[in-house]
């Protein structure tokens, strides 16, 4: 038992007191055995949401958080062990087509990744889409995978990092998903416990991010690399536009076959592959497996042209229950809505502003996002073929193409789809994809 009662912990921090070593230990231990209520960690991120926490006091809750659980040592590995974080977007599938390229050049991705926070989608949701896939393997298969594919993506175990993955959960439901310290804390925690050596961290900015305004977004990825310093993880930060979908597609089997497409060769969104290839070069850079940007490109592009990350992935997806033609017959495996519907634009002119979030919204309401922990997904649904900021429209092009489970369904995603575009009749310059934060 913890020598600070749970609610005097509670209060110290609502109060604007900072928290030493020895009480964030207390806190995460307290989170991750199951002696805190869910109502006691909603409390508690309500304070941190509300005072907030210092440079030093974030870095000792993250290692807490880390400590609360087993760490992963790969030091066995003939290769770096490099990683990939992103705090949440509209679209962003970025993940699934980063680790297997990374592999083919030569790292080592065991990537512990997480499942939607509010409107923006997780993962595991979508590599879940695929049947059979185990995002939960035991610790010896985990282990296999990444020694011999290259790359492995999966959720926590129960042993890693269990007081994150309680108060993940809770955040996700009490309008604390945004709140910076605990965004820095959960992000590092899992990284720093999986055994990275270096990452790449991508924060979104603009009307779909966690994040939206680039100031907020900034000094989170200043607190990033304030509380990283000194863990022995290398960090590069890439501030990334989330004004607009990150793809055409939003949605849980919608973005896995999208990645898919973009494995393979076949058409992808420019806006998607170009994000994939510039947050992995970097890696590849920070991993010193390239020893500059050109040199970087170069490998990952080899590494798509000749199949190779697409050969990674289906070695992954197989390894880790799945099936083993996914690439080559992906309509056999992944689930198809009954219902598709066209938006149309309503009127003639350019996009040149979407909110982003609504659009996550309405994939959730779509059923392929959750408003309680525990609520299944519908991985069919979501938007495909979705229109981004800058282009032109005339009255009857669509939007995007509504996935739903029924016509109702899907009338009502379409006036919420209508009401987040705004079209004008001239158009207007549009924010840069990515800068890297120096």
């Amino acid at each position: 038992m913890s020598e600070w009662p749970v609610a005097a912990l509670i209060r110290a921090k609502r109060e604007g007191r900072r928290l030493d070593a020895a009480q964030c230990k207390a806190i995460a231990c307290g989170i991750g055995n199951g002696q805190w209520s869910e109502g006691q960690i909603a409390a508690f991120a309500m304070a941190v949401a509300w005072r907030g926490m210092l440079a030093a006091e974030c870095r000792d809750f993250t290692f807490a958080l880390r400590d609360s659980g087993r760490c992963l040592d790969w030091s066995d590995l003939p290769g770096p062990v490099l990683d990939k974080h992103s705090t949440g977007g509209v679209g962003d599938c970025v993940s699934l087509a980063l680790a297997p390229l990374i592999a083919a050049c030569g790292g080592f991705v065991p990537m512990i990744s997480g499942r939607g926070l509010g409107h923006t989608g997780g993962t595991l949701d979508k590599l879940e889409s695929v049947p059979g896939y185990n995002v939960n393997p035991a610790p010896e298969r985990l282990r296999k995978v990444v020694a011999t594919v290259g790359c492995a993506i999966v959720g926590q175990s129960d042993d890693l990092v269990p007081a994150d993955r309680r108060l993940y959960a809770v955040r996700d439901i009490t309008a604390t998903v945004d709140v910076p310290d605990l965004i820095v804390a959960s992000i590092l925690s899992k990284k720093l416990a999986g055994g990275a050596q270096a990452l790449v961290l991508d924060v979104k900015t603009g009307s779909g991010a966690q994040t939206p305004d680039e100031c907020a977004a900034t000094a989170l990825a200043t607190r990033m690399q304030a509380v990283a310093q000194g863990s022995g993880l290398e960090l590069a930060i890439a501030l990334t536009d989330m004004s607009q979908v990150l793809g055409r597609e939003a949605g849980n089997a919608l973005e896995l076959r999208a990645i898919l497409d973009l494995l393979c060769g076949r058409e992808a969104c420019p806006r998607l592959r170009e994000l994939v290839l510039a947050l992995s070069a970097r890696l590849l850079q920070v991993g010193g497996l390239a020893s500059d940007h050109a040199q970087a490109r170069l490998l990952l592009e080899r590494a798509l042209d000749s199949g190779a990350a697409a050969e990674r992935f289906a070695r992954m997806v197989a390894a880790l229950g799945g099936p083993g033609d996914l690439l080559e017959h992906p309509q056999r495996h992944l689930a198809q809505a009954p219902v598709q519907l066209a938006v149309d634009a309503g009127r003639t002119g350019f996009i040149n502003a979407i909110d982003a979030r609504a659009l996550g919204e309405c994939v959730v309401d779509l059923g392929g996002g959750r408003r309680t922990p525990t609520a299944a997904i519908d991985h069919a649904v979501g938007l495909a073929r979705v229109r981004g900021c800058g282009e032109a429209v005339a009255n009857s092009d669509a939007l995007a193409i509504v996935h739903a489970r029924s016509l109702d369904d899907a009338q009502r995603a379409a006036l919420q789809m209508r009401a987040a575009y705004r079209i004008d009749d001239a158009p207007m310059s549009q924010s840069p994809l990515l800068r890297w934060f120096e």
